[in-house]
């Protein structure tokens, strides 16, 4: 059993420049150590056989696959926009001009 001391957590909140009240010291005096015991306990059964997961159930890739359709002709793009130059669509500054 692993014993984090008032110690530890007054010198952890010190480097991390948190100010504690002795009620939470206290608090975070058993915390801590129960933390540290679980890990202790899942270290004690997880040996180098048990692979590490960042999750219980593996994960895949849920979206559908990328596939070339149809695509619009310049002159289809441009159809419905106010202004354009044939390349590019024209919009009103935004930025240091009046409009």
């Amino acid at each position: 059993m692993s014993e984090i001391t008032r110690e530890d957590v007054q010198h952890l909140a010190g480097l991390a420049r948190i100010a504690l009240t002795d009620d939470e010291v206290t608090s975070l005096t058993s915390e801590l150590s129960a933390i540290v015991d679980a890990i202790a306990t899942v270290s004690e059964i997880a040996g180098p056989d048990v692979p590490a997961t960042s999750h219980p159930v593996p994960l895949s890739n849920v979206m559908r696959a990328d596939e070339v359709g149809e695509t619009l002709s310049a002159e289809q793009v441009f159809a419905g926009a106010p202004s354009h130059d044939g390349e590019r669509f024209r919009v009103s500054a935004i930025l240091g001009e009046e409009q």
